[in-house]
């Protein structure tokens, strides 16, 4: 399978792996929820989750690919208070730990592409 239709399957996976991961391991994600945002944190933490395997099907289905990559764009855009919030938590960690929170933060730039790119080669076919 070339590389260019394998994109939104691996899209897919990542959404999936990761909304999976916030019903399995909630914790760490209540954390990096930003304490502006009403309500308990762990509700933040399974709505994103929600989210993420909502768009990891819509990715997945040719038929809902493009709007479910747009919205997956927006998402990470959307979750980058998160990110930002980490890392100002994680700036007094170990070196290590506050270099993985820090390089999650310009790691959003070439997910948003991603997305936009597997919407954009979503238009042909839909």
């Amino acid at each position: 399978m070339p590389r260019s239709r394998r994109s939104p399957l691996l899209l897919a996976g990542l959404l999936a792996t990761a909304g999976v991961a916030h019903f399995a391991t909630p914790r760490p994600f209540d954390a990096t929820v930003p304490r502006a945002l009403p309500g308990a944190p762990r509700t933040w933490t399974y709505a994103s989750g929600v989210a993420e395997l909502a768009l990891a099907a819509g990715v997945a289905l040719p038929r809902t690919r493009k709007a479910a990559a747009l919205a997956t764009a927006a998402f990470f855009v959307g979750v980058f208070p998160a990110n930002v919030k980490m890392a100002a938590d994680w700036r007094r960690r170990p070196a290590a730990q506050k270099a993985a929170a820090f390089g999650r933060l310009p790691l959003q730039i070439p997910l948003v592409l991603w997305a936009r790119s597997v919407a954009k080669n979503a238009e042909g076919r839909s």
